[in-house]
């Protein structure tokens, strides 16, 4: 594909509902940008900043068109010691350093570890993340007074029914203009934009961290931009997976890692704390329409129009109009279906989804989530191959002669079933081991069969392998020990 058709793929192939749908996402980027800031303990202009720069880097340099990039709770969190320690130039420079790492991690093709997340584990991802998304704006529901949850209940139906007379006009964008028209003509006292924080006056100015180029100080920002950018490129690339399926089209994984370090490093210069993809945003982007590059870009364009010259209309937008996007976002991100799936999925598979969730909205910890979902269902895989190997053995007329025939795979969690298949007592004059329909994939594996052979040759009995396919061959000649001199003392230490 030519630069030309790919420009006009990816920019130009749905400019109107691109635009329009970048309009409701920056709308809904302020709030979050603003609380991840106080999160953060950082003046709200950095996440702002954070945020346009974010989605403007990320809509040219992605693997993914479509999905929002910006400042986020996921990696806020883990600079609030940092912030606190050593204050916000350190941040910067905290997050200029993890965008080098999530730029090196896209050039070492890591955005390929996508495929050991499994489809349980990526359910359970979504379902956690729509869960904290509702938690989210529990503040903004309770003990609130009853104009707001009126104004909720008005958001709630304008966004589902407006849909069934027109799609113009994306339904969100008109829940946000008519509930702030309410507030502004009734004066309505609900809460407001400006209720949380001030918004920058200026346009941000290109700076270095204002700190002492050192080894000090590069071991005190490591461990953060670490985290950082594992963190970051975790949640990016479960995102990109995940508006993939919804709008069923393909991303490049590791274009999208390096895309979010160039984003960073770059956020990082003109005084934005670290980001990356946002899931609840680009559910809104795309639920609005926004498919192409055009609508990250916008995203992020208008939200740095909106801040410097229409700052005041955006003060007066009620918090409901936000609170009643993001009840949609989280909605329309759980996977309803998954409930029924309990029933008909394997008990592992349900499982591994419950546990991620759990673990999830227990820590409020992306990473951690996924990671012991990802640990347990290799954990369920390896036991159900395990489970299907076996060791069947004949024995020849005169009684001198055992065949042994392995099957299945030999690895680390079926070596233990393989050394308990053979009797090393048996008086026996010679036994073949067949493993022509095995599979040898791992040390452990190697080992069992050193120690099997070893064990026969011990007690005075003459051993063969045979049928190792190439592979298994090629480990076998690589790590094995059973046919070098003083093999015994080596595996057994006497």
């Amino acid at each position: 594909m030519t630069f030309i058709e790919t420009l006009r793929r990816d920019w130009l192939s749905n400019v109107r509902a691109d635009v329009l749908a970048g309009i409701v996402v920056a709308l809904a980027l302020i709030p979050e940008a603003i609380g991840f800031s106080i999160i953060a303990g950082v003046d709200p202009k950095v996440g702002l900043y954070a945020s346009f720069s974010m989605a403007v880097i990320i809509s040219i340099t992605g693997g993914r068109p479509g999905m929002i990039s910006a400042a986020t709770a996921a990696t806020a969190v883990l600079m609030v010691t940092l912030v606190r320690d050593h204050g916000l130039q350190y941040l910067l420079a905290a997050t200029v350093l993890a965008g080098v790492i999530q730029v090196l991690a896209g050039l070492c093709r890591l955005g390929y570890v996508m495929r050991f997340v499994s489809r349980s584990v990526m359910t359970g991802f979504v379902n956690a993340l729509a869960i904290m998304i509702f938690m989210a704006q529990l503040p903004e529901l309770i003990g609130m007074p009853w104009q707001t949850y009126a104004m909720i209940a008005a958001g709630l139906a304008i966004i589902y029914l407006l849909p069934r007379v027109t799609r113009t006009i994306p339904s969100p964008l008109v829940c946000i203009i008519v509930l702030t028209a309410l507030t502004a003509y009734l004066d309505i006292d609900v809460r407001t934009v400006g209720d949380l924080g001030a918004l920058p006056d200026s346009l941000p100015v290109f700076l270095m961290p204002d700190i002492p180029f050192t080894f000090e100080t590069l071991w005190i920002i490591l461990p953060y931009s670490v985290s950082v950018a594992a963190v970051g490129l975790l949640e990016s690339l479960l995102t990109a997976a995940i508006v993939d399926q919804m709008t069923d089209t393909g991303s490049d994984k590791n274009r999208e890692a390096i895309g979010q370090g160039i984003a960073n490093f770059c956020t990082g210069f003109i005084g934005g704390m670290a980001g990356c993809a946002m899931i609840g945003q680009s559910v809104i982007n795309v639920k609005s329409g926004g498919r192409g590059r055009l609508s990250t870009f916008v995203a992020g364009g208008f939200l740095l129009f909106l801040i410097l010259v229409l700052s005041d209309l955006v003060r007066i937008i009620p918090m409901p109009a936000l609170v009643v996007i993001m009840i949609m976002v989280s909605i329309g991100t759980f996977s309803w279906s998954s409930l029924n799936d309990l029933r008909k999925h394997p008990r592992r598979s349900s499982l591994v989804m419950l546990v991620t969730v759990i673990t999830v909205v227990g820590t409020h910890n992306l990473a951690l989530g996924v990671g012991v979902g990802v640990l347990l269902s290799g954990i369920f895989f390896a036991w159900k191959v395990a489970q299907i190997f076996r060791v069947t053995s004949t024995l020849t007329a005169d009684g001198q002669e055992r065949d042994y025939l392995v099957e299945g795979q030999l690895f680390f969690a079926s070596a233990d079933d393989f050394m308990a298949a053979f009797d090393f007592k048996e008086p026996l004059k010679r036994v073949r081991i067949d493993v022509s329909r095995a599979h040898i994939w791992d040390l452990t594996g190697v080992n069992a069969v050193d120690r099997a052979v070893l064990k026969f040759r011990r007690e005075g009995v003459e051993v063969e392998v045979v049928g190792l396919n190439e592979a298994s061959t090629t480990i076998m000649d690589k790590l094995a020990v059973h046919n070098e001199p003083g093999a015994l003392e080596k595996v057994f230490g006497h």
